[in-house]
């Protein structure tokens, strides 16, 4: 890449997340919500994220190829088990997107700090500063305000309490936690390059999801499918490539200017995901769910600004 001025190539790489993102947002609830035919909807949620952790592990291997590294050691079975979390945490979150809409699951899925949060404490016996369990109070707050329904809307739509969608989001969380935790023990022990981990993490997430489909049956239907209504293999394809694309710029930034900028700009761009959905898709969101999202970024914000992303273990002090 011809050299740039610092301040251009970061606006450069941020300017490229945001709008990978946003695509792969847009696209995301394009395929899962979307109306195809008379009244048809696209189910095969296995399938999407075998063809995204394809793509994924393709830009990986030329990550691997384009820069020089040293062998990675980690054992294969935290690989394995960080594939299968990371894919469960995956699989709930486009499932989710059937029952619920997707500045739901962008404002639940900033969540994420919490589980991993708790898993740190309980499994990596972590001591984290009391400003950061006041950050994650003003995220859990922001989600319960936001995915609340109100009694008037649980009668016309007949759902009680959490629903499906609900339930898939909150297991999507869980997952999200085990995969930090398992994570935190790789970098710990050998301490794999972030293209290595990529790699591995999405050749094992490859090989599971699609002994998944298989049998599951899911190949045949998504076949069927494509097979009516052809269009969808382009917004699936560009689906993947707007992903595997952001990932890319995610690792230029945070090569060159470090993690707090990255996570800046990518909860930045979760925000105006969620703004542009309720545009385009017609998403509308009450007074309350707009107050619920402003305190669940408030929370994000401060944590990263403040919190500088460092944590205590029992033993030794350990970057987060």
């Amino acid at each position: 890449m011809v050299k740039l001025k610092s301040e251009v190539r970061f606006i450069f790489y941020a300017s490229s997340i945001f709008v990978c993102y946003f695509v792969f947002g847009m696209l995301q609830e394009k395929i899962t919500r979307g109306k195809y035919g008379a009244n048809d909807k696209y189910t095969c949620s296995l399938t999407l994220v075998l063809i995204q952790c394809v793509v994924n592990y393709i830009f990986a291997q030329i990550l691997m190829l384009s820069w020089k590294h040293e062998k990675d050691t980690t054992r294969k079975i935290y690989y394995f088990t960080s594939a299968l979390t990371y894919l469960l945490a995956m699989v709930c979150s486009v499932m989710a997107l059937q029952w619920i809409n997707y500045p739901t699951q962008v404002v639940g899925k900033a969540a994420k700090p919490i589980p991993v949060m708790i898993l740190g404490v309980l499994i990596g016996r972590k001591v984290y500063p009391l400003k950061k369990y006041l950050f994650v109070f003003l995220i859990v707050v922001g989600i319960v305000m936001f995915m609340y329904k109100d009694q008037g809307k649980k009668l016309n739509d007949g759902s009680q309490g959490m629903g499906i969608g609900e339930v898939l989001l909150l297991l999507s969380l869980t997952m999200d936690g085990l995969t930090g935790a398992v994570q935190e023990r790789i970098k710990s022990e050998s301490s794999p390059t972030a293209y290595s981990m990529m790699l591995n993490t999405n050749w094992w997430s490859s090989i599971i999801i699609t002994v998944g489909v298989i049998l599951s049956g899911e190949i045949s239907e998504f076949c069927t499918f494509v097979s009516k209504y052809p269009e969808v293999l382009i917004y699936i394809a560009s689906f993947a490539l707007t992903g595997a694309l952001g990932q890319l710029f995610i690792f230029y930034m945070v090569a060159e200017f470090g993690p707090l900028p990255c996570a800046v700009v990518t909860t930045t761009r979760k925000f105006f995901t969620v703004l542009a959905s309720v545009v385009i898709f017609g998403n509308i969101l009450l007074a309350r769910q707009w107050l619920g999202a402003i305190l669940v970024f408030s929370g994000l914000f401060l944590d990263i600004f403040y919190s500088k992303g460092k944590v205590q273990p029992a033993k030794k002090v350990q970057d987060k």
